[in-house]
């Protein structure tokens, strides 16, 4: 499977595209690709795990078909779905024309004419620019039951429509695969995957991202904000904010010629960062004081 020279060229290739990628992750990327096996991503909502499937067909220039799951979610809705509506009037146009055969009508109303390609479909069907990246995303919210149609679906690269046949992928597309984690994935898909848990960046790494995608932001405003969110994570929060809220906050604050953090601006944009009234509430005010105090003696120089 065509992918990236090396490791270090999935650092470059990804930072082109705005996304800044660690060493850990660059080498299973670059296994992934290199192996032909499914890349299994888990971690918190909001560390960018979605962003690395849409920057690796980006730097590829393949095709991003994306899978969202959720709950009920099942096997023909994920593959295709026949066009009722436009058959019915098929059916209608034929009995006003004085009917065709039934064999002849039922040949014509089950073909691709009338088939409504799924992500996974979609997924199987050659593609002139190479292998699309096939991102199934937030598999945790789905159940036992899809879990293992898309086990075997991922180990024959193939799915079977009861009135067309088997249509098997020429070229295997590029899975990726993502969990917040919210339930356990069984072991047997995991077995299938290469795995690597994404994990909140360092103020390093955060401020890098940060500076690449609000480039227009001062670098000591930079600064202050992801002191802030880093320490912001280390409290007790229904829901921690993730580098999408960095960046959110970032031009939140840039909107409104924000120069400096205060408590006042920190109080007046949580909304920006946080998600929850109960942790807006428990930050906003005196707290809001504290964190920004210790997250500024933490950039002081030693």
């Amino acid at each position: 499977m065509t992918g990236f020279a090396s490791i270090d060229a999935v650092q470059t290739e990804l930072g082109a595209t705005g996304y800044v990628c660690g060493r850990d992750l660059a080498t299973v990327v670059f296994l992934s690709l290199k192996l032909g096996r499914p890349l299994f991503l888990e971690g918190e909502a909001g560390v960018g795990k979605t962003e690395i499937a849409k920057a690796i067909a980006a730097a590829l220039g393949r095709r991003l078909i994306r899978l969202q799951c959720y709950e009920g979610l099942d096997a023909s809705t994920a593959v295709y779905e026949w066009n009722f509506p436009a058959q019915m009037v098929a059916i209608r146009t034929a009995e006003a024309a004085g009917g065709a055969s039934a064999t002849a009508l039922k040949t014509e109303l089950f073909s691709d004419d009338y088939l409504i390609e799924r992500p996974l479909l979609q997924a199987m069907r050659p593609d002139e620019n190479g292998a699309p990246i096939l991102l199934i995303d937030e598999l945790d919210r789905t159940d036992e039951p899809f879990e293992a149609f898309l086990l075997e679906a991922l180990s024959d690269f193939q799915v079977t429509i009861p009135e067309l046949g088997t249509i098997k992928a020429p070229e295997p597309p590029i899975v990726i695969l993502t969990s917040n984690r919210t339930r356990e994935v069984h072991d047997a898909l995991k077995r299938r995957c290469l795995y690597h848990w994404v994990d909140y960046p360092n103020f390093e790494r955060e401020m890098e991202i940060l500076t690449s995608r609000a480039p227009e932001a001062a670098e000591a405003l930079s600064r202050e904000v992801v002191a802030f969110v880093q320490r912001l994570r280390t409290e007790d929060l229904f829901k921690k904010p993730g580098v999408a809220e960095t960046i959110d906050w970032a031009k939140c604050l840039l909107a409104l010629d924000v120069i400096n953090l205060s408590p006042e601006v920190i109080s007046d944009t949580l909304g920006a960062i946080l998600k929850y009234q109960d942790d807006i509430q428990k930050i906003e005010g005196s707290e809001a004081k504290r964190l920004l105090d210790e997250s500024q003696a933490a950039l002081a120089p030693a």
